[in-house]
């Protein structure tokens, strides 16, 4: 007795335009994991209809932003997803990375916010580092840590 059995190919569930995540804002700092953010936020983008602005924050003079827009721009080649770059210089002063993204957000219409969970900073030991965390914590909108 042979059972024919067939088997139908089921597409994931994918939308040509979403009105949940329109605009997607990526926070970079050339780390690996900001650069898996933007991966996660590609693959959002292309099942949304999303349009990623990738943001770098980086203090006055630091040649290392250059390298991350870069390194973005390269991981983004070719995906034929809608992505704007904004590099902000910012006062380590008087300012953080964290709240040069506060204030994009605020200022930019997004509707969800993806970063990695740790940046370039030295310190081993916390999951979450202090940048990704002060956002989670302050942000009006939805946000994705990626680790």
């Amino acid at each position: 007795m042979v059972i024919e059995m067939a088997y139908e190919y089921v597409r994931e569930p994918s939308y040509e335009i979403s009105f949940m995540y329109r605009r997607i804002l990526v926070p970079i700092d050339g780390s690996e994991s900001s650069l898996r953010a933007l991966d996660f936020a590609l693959d959002l983008s292309k099942r949304f209809g999303s349009k990623i602005v990738v943001l770098n924050a980086k203090p006055r003079g630091l040649a290392l932003s250059d390298e991350a827009i870069e390194k973005a721009r390269r991981r983004a080649e070719g995906r034929g997803v809608s992505i704007e770059y904004k590099v902000k210089e910012i006062d380590p002063i008087n300012e953080s990375p964290s709240s040069c993204i506060l204030s994009e957000i605020m200022s930019g219409g997004y509707d969800m916010v993806v970063m990695g969970a740790r940046g370039r900073s030295l310190i081993i030991e916390p999951n979450i580092g202090s940048t990704a965390l002060e956002v989670v914590v302050s942000s009006p909108i939805t946000i994705v840590i990626v680790r």
